[in-house]
């Protein structure tokens, strides 16, 4: 699957992280199974579904998972440590992306990068989102907010969020229309320091290393 087809409802879904409502059994699956073989043994069952509606993109994830670890409590935290998911943004191909990785406890990283190539702090180009605008963007998680020790046993965690596009136009401009748009986008899942690191994306990326923009799958918005 190289592209997803992104359904709109005019009713948002309720931020309840319910991966049985209703509301998502409009949308499709996106496998999240590409592992890198860096990853360990552990290799969770990690699916997506995405509406958007006329104020923005809705999306939730489940992953069976074990292993589960979240301690990163901070916006900007580097959540990709924990047990985490993550969905990258790619409206226009001529501007940046923006990333959203969230830890299974519900905290946020989120950058606007214009340059990938890695640099000390992060990368050549790139931004941070304000606090503020990380306050826009509405998570959900089954988990607690910490999780430690780490869970061994097999658990299954759904975590919802929601990413207004006015957060998006802020950094790629005005969006226009949005019905009938291809944007660029890869999803991931990951937990860098759990006892069985591992990392998967929707679409395959050829290193370690997930910020690749030319690797992205495509979401078109019916």
């Amino acid at each position: 699957m190289s592209h997803y087809n992104v359904k709109y409802t005019a009713l948002a879904p309720a931020l309840k992280a319910d991966w049985q409502d209703p509301l998502w059994q409009l949308a499709a699956t996106i496998p999240i199974a590409q592992f890198r073989e860096e990853s360990s043994s552990h290799r969770p069952i990690t699916e997506a579904k995405l509406l958007y509606s006329d104020d923005g993109i809705h999306g939730i994830f489940q992953v069976q998972d074990r292993y589960v670890r979240c301690v990163q409590q901070n916006f900007q935290d580097l959540v990709c440590k924990d047990s985490c998911v993550e969905i990258y943004f790619h409206p226009k191909s001529d501007r940046g992306y923006l990333n959203f990785e969230i830890s299974g406890n519900g905290t946020l990283l989120s950058y606007y990068i214009t340059n990938a190539e890695r640099a000390p702090g992060g990368f050549k180009e790139f931004v941070k989102i304000t606090e503020q605008q990380g306050q826009q963007v509405a998570i959900i998680s089954s988990l607690p907010k910490v999780v430690e020790p780490e869970i061994s046993e097999a658990t299954t965690w759904t975590l919802q969020f929601f990413v207004p596009f006015s957060l998006l136009t802020h950094y790629v401009g005005e969006l226009g229309s949005i019905k009938g748009q291809q944007w660029r986008c890869n999803l991931f899942k990951c937990g860098d320091e759990t006892s069985h690191p591992h990392w998967a994306s929707w679409q395959p990326v050829p290193e370690l290393n997930f910020h690749m923009p030319e690797t992205f799958g495509h979401i078109v918005f019916d």
